[in-house]
């Protein structure tokens, strides 16, 4: 097999056979591109060259020990020069490829004796080329460099062209037949070898990609008022793990937990974001730092460090993980005001600059300043994390990361993930699209996006092939709201609202949360704030879920069904399988995700196709328009819906009715005839 020729990188030029617009690639290679273990990710490239003679492409994925697999590439598109493969890294770490673009001298003598043995021309010549051909791939097993398994194949191949008694059409049979080109496809014979890369691949764990979170205030969760005056009283973190029991049953993945750590009181906020208090209000737990420590420290009224390492146990017991809300930003009473003045703004004043974002004012909060003492802020948060690490957090959601330096990020992550590759971090990102998809270059794994503002089907087909185009670097997480935003979307449709966006955001993205109390359909903004009112960032908010469960008011059934529901279709989980599919009613959102058998990983292929409404306020008859190839089906076709269990049959264009209050979407699984083989 002859080499790679010549330098491989920018400084080697063209190359022998021209390798371009390798993928994937992030921003040319300045960043590595990441998936999932056990993700199947398409590796493509345009490759050509010049001439008539076949040639071939190989995708060569090297694992964390340097073991390489090698996978032949397909043209696509013949004579548009695209090939790909799908390569599936099953074990989490740093990995490579690389491209290796090569002549084929068997597949030219194929294509020759194809053409020329039935005219009848030049049948010596061709069976004197098969033989040299051949005898290269023989060479290949007699040093080792081949498996000698290949060797009696080959030479029955040689000995046919050589048999001159033979017609010509049954000389070259055993040169031509499936197994030795099933050998030749596999292991090629190789000329004029260029190579693209290596290129890097980080393959993180599963829940970097799929998972459904689930986030509260633990105050909350337990808080008592007492009306003979003696006010509120905090829930605990050993209140708060009473929860979990619900939230598990919901089949939710992560428990996600706002600041847990001591609230300063120097310009606390009250109710609604009031800059005057009232006695017992308990403060924003963003506003974080009092004398009783910082973050890396418990408020006194949730608990202890032991309180929370057996939250985390029983976290554990009941198959969650624990994520916990990270705010690089202090109270005016944080130990690290005293202590370390130098890491925030000072103002020409004397005084400190507290946060805004006009026309907003947190006067309870001090941001961080990275450009006086870096490296002991770096520090310091590093050590900070560590240490919620080393108490069972697997989980981060950092809050606002983009008013950080992307260099911090940058430097923070790559620590975690050499020391701690299994912690994952969600970056709260609601800004500009450049600052968005540049954390998620330099390691966030997962993303806060726009869906919550993007309501028509055009807006979110737009949205989602964008962030599929982007899933090398950038995986989306789905909020239909959160502790911080309430759309004007979800204050006029109620409930109607509440669910329907609850099925869209848990369909089209492996990824999703909801804030506790959606399912109680908590929506009443705050008079000029995109915000609920009696926000729960500034006062105690018990909630009743059994109440509302019994009267038949909670939203918990079908958030129990989704997650049920993504559970158990593999297509769900993955990110880049979407196919939009037309719709007459043009607030008609109609998409699919396929996996093929191979790629579900349950011996058949796995389809589910969603048929939904976009608008809260009106129902919808209309004919739908399928794409049968990306079902992969017939004419005809059955399907069951998953939340109803209802079948129907269908064709390519179905005739659907929509209902805001009762039906507003269809979730449904295709029936592939192997799948109810294989159940």
């Amino acid at each position: 097999m002859s080499e790679p020729i010549g330098p491989t990188g920018l400084e080697a030029g063209i190359g022998r056979i021209p390798i371009m617009d390798v993928s994937p690639l992030v921003d040319g290679g300045r960043f590595p591109a990441s998936c999932v273990q056990g993700e199947h990710l398409v590796v493509s490239a345009n490759a050509f060259r010049e001439g008539h003679d076949a040639m071939g492409v190989q995708a060569v994925l090297t694992d964390p020990q340097g073991g390489e697999q090698r996978l032949r590439m397909t043209s696509t598109n013949p004579g548009l020069d695209h090939w790909e493969t799908s390569v599936r890294p099953e074990t989490t770490g740093h990995w490579s490829f690389r491209i290796e673009a090569f002549s084929s001298p068997y597949d030219t003598w194929v294509h020759t004796a194809e053409v020329k043995i039935p005219a009848g021309l030049d049948v010596e010549l061709v069976a004197a080329e098969g033989v040299a051909v051949l005898s290269r791939v023989l060479e290949e097993v007699e040093a080792g460099t081949r498996p000698a398994a290949d060797g009696p194949v080959v030479r029955a191949a040689i000995a046919g062209l050589r048999e001159t008694s033979l017609s010509p059409a049954s000389r070259v049979a055993p040169a031509l037949a499936a197994d030795l080109q099933g050998i030749l496809w596999e292991r090629p014979l190789r000329e004029g070898v260029t190579t693209s890369g290596p290129h890097r691949l980080i393959v993180h764990r599963r829940r970097a990609l799929y998972g459904s979170w689930y986030e509260f205030f633990p105050r909350s969760e337990g808080a008592r008022f007492d009306p003979q005056g003696g006010g509120w009283s905090s829930g605990t973190l050993r209140t708060a793990a009473r929860s979990l029991d619900r939230i598990a049953a919901m089949g939710f993945d992560v428990a996600y937990l706002t600041p847990i750590h001591p609230i300063g009181t120097s310009f606390r906020k009250g109710r609604n974001n009031s800059l005057e208090t009232q006695p017992g209000d308990p403060g924003s737990p963003y506003a974080i730092g009092s004398p009783a420590g910082g973050h890396d420290a418990i408020h006194p009224d949730l608990g202890t460090m032991e309180d929370f390492d057996a939250f985390v146990a029983r976290a554990r017991e009941l198959d969650l993980e624990v994520a916990m809300d990270i705010a690089l930003q202090c109270s005016p009473d944080h130990p690290w005001v005293t202590e370390h003045p130098e890491w925030f703004d000072i103002r020409p004043d004397g005084s400190i600059a507290y946060a805004e974002n006009p026309p907003k004012k947190y006067q309870d909060i001090y941001p961080l300043s990275f450009e006086t003492d870096y490296e002991g802020l770096y520090v310091a948060i590093r050590d900070m994390l560590e240490l919620w690490v080393a108490h069972g957090v697997t989980l981060f959601r950092v809050d606002n990361p983009h008013t950080k330096p992307v260099r911090f990020w940058e430097e923070l992550l790559a620590e975690f993930d050499a020391k701690h590759p299994e912690v994952i971090f969600l970056a709260e990102a609601f800004t500009r699209p450049t600052m968005m998809h540049t954390l998620g270059k330099v390691g966030f794994h997962q993303s806060y996006t726009y869906f919550t503002w993007r309501h028509t089907p055009a807006e979110l087909q737009e949205y989602v092939e964008e962030l599929a185009v982007a899933a090398p670097y950038m995986r989306p997480s789905f909020w239909p709201t959160t502790h911080d935003i309430l759309t004007p979307f979800m204050t006029s449709g109620g409930r109607r609202a509440f669910a329907l966006r609850a099925i869209l955001a848990a369909t089209l993205v492996p990824t999703w949360g909801i804030y506790s109390g959606y399912e109680l359909v908590e929506d009443v903004p705050r008079p000029g704030a995109q915000e609920q009112i009696d926000n729960e960032k500034y006062e105690y908010k018990p909630r009743d879920f059994a109440r509302a469960l019994a009267d038949g008011s909670s939203l918990e059934p079908l958030l129990t069904d989704l997650n049920r529901i993504r559970r158990e279709h593999p297509a769900l989980q993955s990110l880049t399988n979407v196919t939009f599919h037309g719709a007459d009613d043009p607030q008609v959102l109609v998409f699919s995700k396929h996996l093929d058998a191979q790629a579900s990983g349950t011996g058949a292929a796995d389809t589910v196709l969603v048929v939904s409404l976009t608008e809260h306020d009106r129902d919808s008859w209309t004919t739908v328009h399928l794409d049968l190839d990306a079902l992969a089906v017939g004419e005809s076709f059955e399907v069951e819906d998953l939340l109803t269990g209802e079948r129907f049959t269908w064709g390519s264009d179905p005739y659907v009715i929509l209902h805001a209050d009762g039906r507003p979407a269809h979730v449904l699984r295709v029936i592939h005839p192997e799948e109810e083989r294989h159940a």
